[in-house]
């Protein structure tokens, strides 16, 4: 059974950068589509990025596109986010999940973390 643990999170300014990471203990992540979502006070979970197994391919929410950016470190069994120029609409809990087919959509990914929360402040 896979378990991520997201870290990185905290509070930052408006204009401000954040590095999130995803890690995983009990099985390898190198076999999945990895994907990173938020979830702010009394809003849905909504998607922010994707990766694929390999890392040759993303996706990036609109909102979040030229300022986020998702990589992948296999040999370390890491997913990384990295925020620049943050907003205040930014502000939500994230979290990482797996994934076994090429998806945006909350409900096909599995292995939820228990999340990291990321306040912008403005």
């Amino acid at each position: 059974q896979v378990q991520l643990v997201e870290s990185g999170g905290g509070l930052v300014q408006a204009g401000g950068s954040l590095r999130l990471s995803c890690g995983a203990s009990g099985r390898t992540l190198s076999i999945y589509n990895m994907g990173w979502f938020r979830q702010a006070p009394g809003k849905e979970r909504e998607f922010v990025a994707t990766i694929s197994w390999s890392g040759d391919r993303t996706d990036y929410a609109d909102s979040v596109k030229g300022r986020f950016t998702i990589s992948r470190d296999n040999n370390k069994n890491t997913v990384t986010l990295q925020m620049n120029s943050l907003k205040p609409e930014d502000t939500a809990v994230y979290y990482c999940a797996r994934c076994s087919t090429w998806s945006t959509s909350p409900s096909d990914f599995g292995s939820w973390g228990q999340g990291t929360q990321v306040t912008v402040s403005s």
